[in-house]
């Protein structure tokens, strides 16, 4: 692979991953804009709170398909089909096993975990209604993502890209109707973004049933050391997703205590709009990630270079636009998600969004680099930075600042850390290289 055919398969990948990445985002902001018109600020509240579990659960779901499509890649570069073949077994092994956990914990501890995560009386309600449908499509969430990223290993980004917007805008269609002429309320939101990874599956389903496909169910026991493996690879890209729930966890506390369920809902409109920036910057790491890994398995170390060196150069380039969007924005992406027009929610959401997304290109970097590093056999850079990002540096940070500045400190927090994270991402990039 020369330089002008590896940059011109980096945008291929990059630029239809970041769009699917995007119509995926779009779940839960359609479900953010349709519940605001139709249940207003207690609607936005207990969607809110539910997020986190959501977050995990997804989580979960890029975890085996980035672990998974990372090392089957990695395998039919080196052309040893059979361990390519066992590797996806074992990925549909390990989504059925999550898949039942999820499923009992929407039967039977839905109630006390979302006690604890804040929610109380009506909003406590809304909230078990909406999180009940979605985790009982876990088998359909956490098989889509897995088969997404097969199938993007597998030479096809353009299914892939086709299956996430087809999914995603099945979702937006479905909420409208499910929420408004059939009045369906928080339950409508819910069973339409479960719904949406079954229609993504049946678009992927045409790759699954062809001869040529380069992935196929092998009769194997599931075997401890391919969950590992693929566990270990992917897990930055659970910690990655869980960063987006442990942030939402820490701030609906914060807001609980600073502004009630009006400061709640505030930073609902953040948070959703934060899931779509973080989804388009897993996109462009996403899109990456099967070149990667086919150059590492080749030993092309120059190939290797120049597609970092192009990702994060793409990174500045969408963090610029991205800010200058939210900057200037602000004030109409708040009223958007303000159906009660609310000056309180309104003026707390506007200026949050201007401090709060001074952390894109910092939090595009570090997703990057934890990507890379998996993408090539490197887990524990990869691990450590998804560490510190999404648990280590942005709790003590939110805290710390927001008793220090109140609301201005709280919305400062996420860029702070994600700016120290950045920097313990690069010494060990400079280490590696």
């Amino acid at each position: 692979m020369n330089r002008q055919t590896c940059l011109k398969d980096f945008f291929k990948y990059t630029s239809l991953n970041i769009c699917g990445m995007i119509g995926v985002s779009f779940y839960i902001l359609a479900d953010t804009f349709f519940v605001s018109k139709g249940l207003g600020i207690k609607g936005l509240a207990a969607l809110n709170l539910a997020l986190p579990l959501y977050s995990f659960m997804d989580g979960c779901g890029l975890m085996i398909g980035m672990g998974g499509g990372t090392n089957y890649s990695i395998q039919k570069s080196m052309q040893n089909d059979a361990d390519a073949n066992r590797i996806f077994t074992n990925a549909v092994f390990l989504c059925g096993g999550l898949s039942i956990l999820f499923m009992l914990t929407a039967c039977f501890f839905l109630e006390p975990v979302l006690y604890v995560l804040g929610a109380r009386d009506e909003v406590l309600t809304l909230s078990i209604t909406y999180l009940s449908v979605i985790l009982l499509f876990a088998p359909a969430f956490l098989m889509n993502y897995m088969l997404q990223a097969f199938v993007r290993n597998d030479g096809a980004p353009q299914l892939a890209m086709a299956a996430m917007i087809g999914g995603s805008l099945s979702n937006v269609i479905l909420d409208w109707v499910f929420i408004f002429p059939c009045r369906m309320g928080i339950f409508g939101a819910s069973l339409a973004t479960g719904l949406a990874p079954v229609i993504s599956i049946l678009i992927l389903s045409p790759h699954l049933l062809r001869k040529k496909n380069g992935f196929h169910l092998k009769k194997c026991k599931a075997d401890l050391h391919l969950f590992s493996k693929i566990i270990s690879t992917g897990i930055p890209s659970l910690i990655t997703e869980m960063s987006s729930a442990v942030t939402m966890i820490v701030f609906n506390f914060i807001m609980l205590r600073l502004q009630g369920n009006t400061g709640v809902a505030a930073y609902s409109v953040i948070a959703n709009l934060s899931l779509v920036v973080i989804a388009i910057y897993t996109g462009l790491a996403q899109g990456t990630q099967p070149l990667l890994s086919h150059n590492y398995g080749l030993q092309n170390k120059k190939n290797i270079q120049s597609l970092l060196r192009y990702a994060l150069t793409a990174m500045l380039l969408l963090s610029a636009v991205i800010y200058a969007v939210v900057f200037f924005g602000a004030s109409q992406i708040t009223a958007l998600f303000n159906s009660e027009g609310d000056p309180l929610l309104q003026h707390i959401a506007t200026t949050g969004l201007c401090l709060y997304f001074t952390a894109c290109p910092f939090a595009g970097f570090n997703v990057i680099l934890a990507v890379y590093f998996s993408s090539v056999e490197r887990p524990i850079p990869a691990h450590i930075i998804s560490i510190l990002r999404g648990f280590v540096v942005i709790i003590p940070m939110a805290f710390l600042l927001s008793a220090m500045a109140g609301l201005y400190g709280a919305w400062c927090a996420f860029p702070a850390a994600e700016f120290l994270t950045a920097l313990a991402a690069l010494i060990l990039l400079l280490k590696t290289v």
